[in-house]
């Protein structure tokens, strides 16, 4: 049995949990969220305890990993229409810079041209600075994926350090020919 998978989801106050078969609708303060599960495994919510809990129909390899899997999405959501998630990247380099514009992200990180990223739906961005970029939004998996892909575009350099980054993440710095005598 799954470690994780059988620990029950804590639904708290103000938070709507709708079972319809396989797709569960979690709503809450910041948004709302569905998802469907697999026949896999099954979902069901306990109006007492205002929990969520999670089984699975099988013993086969596929049961078992989706199991915990589900137990671990449903959680996601429920802290994302609660709480929300956030992600913080910062710019640096002479002349980087961001900006929101309507619905496009801005960014001037050393390219000849000015690269524009349109912001998917579900996702605020702000620049409280030109140097740093917060992502939020209920989706864990969407705030996620954007940053890492506002991060692609360019990457911190090992020699300077220029380039987009998480916040607080460590870039393993080389020192350059110059050094090497």
């Amino acid at each position: 049995m799954s470690r994780l998978g059988k620990k029950p989801v804590a639904v708290p106050d103000g938070v709507k949990v709708q079972i319809n078969g396989s797709v569960v609708s979690i709503e809450g303060p910041k948004g709302k969220l569905t998802w469907e599960c697999r026949p896999e495994v099954s979902v069901v919510f306990d109006s007492p305890s205002k929990s969520l809990q999670v089984s699975r129909r099988g013993d086969d390899r596929l049961s078992k990993s989706l199991h915990g899997l589900t137990r671990a999405m449903l959680a996601n959501m429920v802290h994302g229409v609660r709480e929300g998630y956030e992600q913080r990247l910062e710019i640096q380099g002479v002349g980087y810079l961001a900006a929101v514009l309507g619905n496009v992200l801005q960014l001037r990180v050393g390219y000849a041209n000015e690269l524009q990223v349109p912001i998917p739906e579900g996702i605020k961005v702000a620049v409280p600075d030109q140097q740093h970029i917060v992502i939020t939004g209920v989706d864990k998996q969407l705030v996620g994926q954007f940053a890492a892909d506002v991060r692609a575009l360019r990457k911190p350099e090992p020699y300077k350090g220029k380039g987009i980054r998480y916040m607080g993440e460590a870039v393993r710095r080389k020192q350059g020919k110059a050094m090497v005598k």
